[in-house]
């Protein structure tokens, strides 16, 4: 493929004119990316128009505007494409996804401040006055001229209790249950109806706006896989409790007798946590492929065989290292509903193509974009038009089309004023813990460092979650290449608890919050110091959410590495963790009895190190009361700061003057009172 010259003149022309500086500043996070936003474009099935978000024209990257690309002729290869359409918005209201769908049409996610009585917040109990984020749905077509929440009168209807109907208003009520990629104008759309506490399917026709109502052929549980022709539910899960246990069912349907038959083979006590999706299903044999752990550490696709019930122990698809976490399958007429390939979690999720016409295009853009992740994001029906998305740790996200699968066209670079040899791409390590258990890690260094110039500052970064992990891909928060720009070396460690490394890492951090969980955390400080890379005297923990806990954890811990911590919307007590997962009895089950050990809040009299709190007063997921009241309890016994950020919520995307404020603050406490410029 001649892919490389293209691309070369393309991409050079779009950057050529930006100018760089070796430490990052926190604009350079801060402002919103010229293309993409934090969920990147979409295209329609057609292969016409591209859509998503830009930064809104004349904001300085304040704001961002809806945009669409027509993408239906002959597309340049030596300039931009611009978009034919952009849409801003009002400031009040922000954009923060859109998907294009058949017909033209584009599913648009906004939210806005709000603040008042709420029933539904996550983290806390409803009572009294709420400052959170309504999150608004709207529909439109490719002109972007008329956005209309709710779609042919779903998400319109009213609702007796008056909470609950604010509540739906907060959260919306409208989901894609299924696109039917082989029509053209009509999606499969769950809408939530309090009144009845059920979902109810509606096939709605985007070109009429007509709707009809989609009932499932019994009420089995909730649908789990249907058949990507029509729509029609084939499989159904529920979780009853049975001898003792609350088992995780799997109904499949039995077509000749029109009923459900449960699945004894797919069945599991929900405490092992299996892996046990339903990825596809083999028309001509009526087989189901299965992403299962129940037969090893990591997950494969193993084949289901529904008229003898047996689940295969032996994979038909598999990787070596790595858990499969998903099957990439035609929408094509040609050659619809057969597995194109698979996806699995490596350094960052990657895929392996069975096809071999598919496998030579990504071979093609991978030698055109050497070192960097190519992701064909979506492609039309004959594949004369693919969206591709390249980044990698140190590229900021940038966005192709690939026309006749020759031809490589450029949509723009989501942050141009970044230069990629400015920095230093993420390594995937592992290191021993204490104990002996292969612990992965991500590591980002300075670019230029070497051992030989000695050891440096470093900051440990657990993820959030716990039940998370991170990637060596382009991170949206900024964090790892922020704090590498400036001299620190960066440690992300995938510590026991941590999902996507296999089910021993996973299980090994139930009940060992603030204990062996943070033994790895320390026992990755330790490491980077055996390594020549840290200098042991200059260590911190800076944390988010559950990484938030880890460096609460870490102040109160006696004889730890760290020199100072830094908490971001940490919750402070393992109670307030057990009440959020607690609040129906299945989650108690699956992750709520895993909750246990240190707490933090019961231990800070041990405080030992400074600490930086941070909490946006938008966070209803973990409320600033638990970040406030940690500071309270140690600002006495060692040096400690507390800020408050206006308008920010608990997860991305944040606001320009969030990034801005956290991430100065951050570099501000690193630098004076975690004393690493001295």
């Amino acid at each position: 493929m001649k892919l490389r010259a293209a691309v070369v003149a393309a991409f050079a022309t779009a950057l050529s004119s930006s100018a760089f500086a070796k430490e990052l500043t926190a604009e350079d996070f801060a402002k919103v990316p010229n293309i993409g936003g934090l969920s990147g474009l979409s295209m329609n099935p057609e292969g016409t128009f591209v859509t998503g978000l830009v930064a809104q024209p004349g904001s300085d990257n304040e704001l961002e505007a809806m945009a669409v690309w027509d993408i239906s002729g002959d597309l340049p290869t030596d300039s931009l494409i611009a978009p034919s359409v952009v849409t801003p918005t009002d400031g009040k209201m922000r954009f923060v996804a859109a998907s294009a769908f058949g017909g033209d049409q584009i599913r648009v996610v906004a939210n806005q401040a709000w603040s008042g009585s709420n029933p539904c917040t996550e983290g806390g109990s409803g009572a009294g006055s709420v400052d959170t984020f309504a999150v608004k749905v709207f529909w439109t077509d490719k002109t972007l001229e008329n956005f209309e929440e709710g779609i042919a009168g779903l998400g319109q209807s009213r609702i007796r209790d008056p909470l609950m109907e604010q509540c739906m208003r907060l959260n919306g009520r409208i989901g894609i249950y299924n696109s039917l990629p082989l029509e053209a104008n009509t999606v499969i759309l769950s809408s939530y109806d309090p009144n009845r506490e059920k979902s109810e399917l509606f096939r709605v026709n985007f070109e009429t706006g007509e709707r009809q109502s989609f009932f499932p052929r019994d009420g089995v549980g909730d649908i789990i896989f249907s058949d990507p022709r029509n729509g029609d539910a084939l499989a159904r899960g529920r979780v009853e409790f049975r001898d003792g246990k609350y088992l995780v069912e799997t109904w499949i349907l039995d077509a000749e007798k029109n009923t459900f038959v449960l699945a004894d083979a797919l069945t599991y006590d929900v405490r092992d946590r299996y892996t046990m999706s339903i990825a596809g299903w083999d028309e001509t044999s009526g087989q189901y492929y299965i992403i299962t752990d129940k037969f090893s550490d990591r997950a494969a696709v193993h084949a289901y065989d529904p008229k003898t019930d047996t689940l295969g122990s032996e994979p038909l698809l598999a990787h070596p290292d790595y858990s499969v976490t998903g099957l990439a399958i035609s929408t094509m007429p040609h050659n619809f509903n057969e597995v194109l390939g698979f996806y699995y979690g490596a350094d960052i999720s990657r895929v392996y193509w069975l096809d071999p016409e598919i496998a030579a295009i990504q071979e093609g853009l991978e030698k055109a974009f050497p070192g960097q992740n190519v992701a064909l994001t979506d492609w039309n029906r004959d594949m004369s038009r693919i969206l591709v998305t390249t980044s990698s740790s140190a590229h900021p996200p940038s966005y192709f089309v690939l026309s006749d699968k020759s031809k490589l066209s450029v949509l723009g670079s989501s942050r141009p004023w970044i230069d990629p040899d400015q920095l230093r791409k993420t390594e995937f390590i592992s290191y021993a813990a204490r104990d002996g258990l292969e612990i992965p890690g991500f590591l980002t260094l300075p670019q230029g460092w070497t051992k030989e110039d000695g050891p440096i500052p470093a900051v440990v970064l657990p993820h959030g979650g716990p039940w998370a992990r991170d990637d060596a891909n382009w991170d949206a928060s900024g964090w790892p290449q922020f704090l590498a720009s400036r001299g620190y070396a960066v440690l992300q460690p995938q510590y026991r608890g941590s999902e996507g490394f296999g089910l021993k890492l996973w299980r090994a951090g139930d009940a060992e919050w603030g204990q062996k969980m943070q033994d790895d955390k320390d026992d990755g400080a330790r490491w980077m110091v055996e390594q020549g890379i840290a200098d042991s005297d200059k260590i911190a923990i800076f944390g988010y959410s559950y990484g938030g806990f880890a460096a609460f954890a870490a102040t109160v811990r006696e004889n730890g590495p760290f020199r100072c911590a830094i908490a971001g919307a940490g919750v402070s007590n393992v109670a307030l963790f057990q009440r959020i997962v607690g609040g129906n009895r299945i989650s108690r089950q699956v992750q709520g009895w895993t909750i246990d050990g240190m707490d933090p809040m019961k231990n800070t009299d041990k405080a030992n190190i400074p600490i930086l709190v941070y909490h946006g007063n938008r966070d209803v997921r973990v409320p600033i009361k638990e970040g406030r009241g940690f500071y309270d309890r140690v600002k006495d016994k060692v040096q400690a700061e507390f800020l408050e950020v206006d308008d920010m919520p608990h997860s991305l995307p944040w606001w320009p003057e969030h990034h801005r404020i956290t991430l100065n603050a951050i570099d501000d406490f690193l630098r004076n009172d975690c004393g690493f410029d001295s």
